[in-house]
């Protein structure tokens, strides 16, 4: 290639769809805390980052270590759900993760999730090792759609932020990476702000990477 690009992949809703364990994991572990949660309370807050609504859920007096706990409790639950059940890859995903590889794009998760939640979910759906980077939680102070979570990416891939593709699900997520500079690709519903949008990976185009980045 005539110059550095990359590819910068979320994760869940995107590679792979795990949806259904995060909920079976916080509807058990916020029943062990004695508060009910619907599934549309759920669906409304998936893909933040827990301290983004656990006070809510939890109530205002709970303290910083509460909260900690139950975080990681939800966490530990979802990690033995994934383990135990399995995930396959979207329809295209490991088809365009192998082909860029195998073309020598520079790619790398960046995801809001804990580090041993990704860690967890790239082993089940069969994608380790073909990632140069992985950006997690932990790295990063504040969520999508704030841009830090690409731009950590980027900078750790070694790839300029305008020569990057994001591979996003959610809406706050290409908003992230137009802050951040970055073309993207929207894949499912309701994303027309991306630059691309197809329904599934499956139906992008064979030059749809090398027409973003030229």
């Amino acid at each position: 290639m005539s110059l550095a690009r990359a590819v910068l992949w979320d994760l869940d809703g995107t590679l792979g769809d795990s949806r259904a364990y995060h909920w079976s994991a916080w509807r058990d572990t916020m029943a062990g805390e004695g508060v009910s949660i619907t599934e549309a309370q759920f669906l409304a807050t998936f893909g933040q980052r827990n301290d983004a609504f656990l006070t809510e859920w939890l109530g205002h007096d709970a303290g910083p270590a509460r909260l900690k706990a139950v975080g990681e409790a939800k966490e530990s639950c979802y990690r033995r759900l994934v383990e135990e059940g399995g995930l396959a890859p979207l329809p295209g995903a490991a088809e365009w993760v192998q082909r860029l590889h195998d073309e020598g794009w520079p790619q790398a998760i960046a995801s809001s999730a804990p580090r041993l939640n990704v860690e967890v979910m790239l082993r089940a759906l069969g994608l380790e090792g073909f990632f140069d980077v992985t950006v997690s939680g932990e790295d990063v102070t504040k969520g999508k759609p704030d841009p830090e979570v690409f731009l950590v990416a980027a900078a750790r891939v070694g790839v300029p932020p305008a020569h990057c593709i994001v591979v996003e699900d959610a809406a706050a997520g290409v908003e992230a990476a137009r802050r951040a500079g970055m073309q993207s690709i929207g894949v499912g519903d309701a994303l027309g702000a991306a630059d691309v949008t197809v329904s599934s990976l499956a139906e992008l185009p064979p030059d749809a990477f090398d027409r973003l980045v030229l």
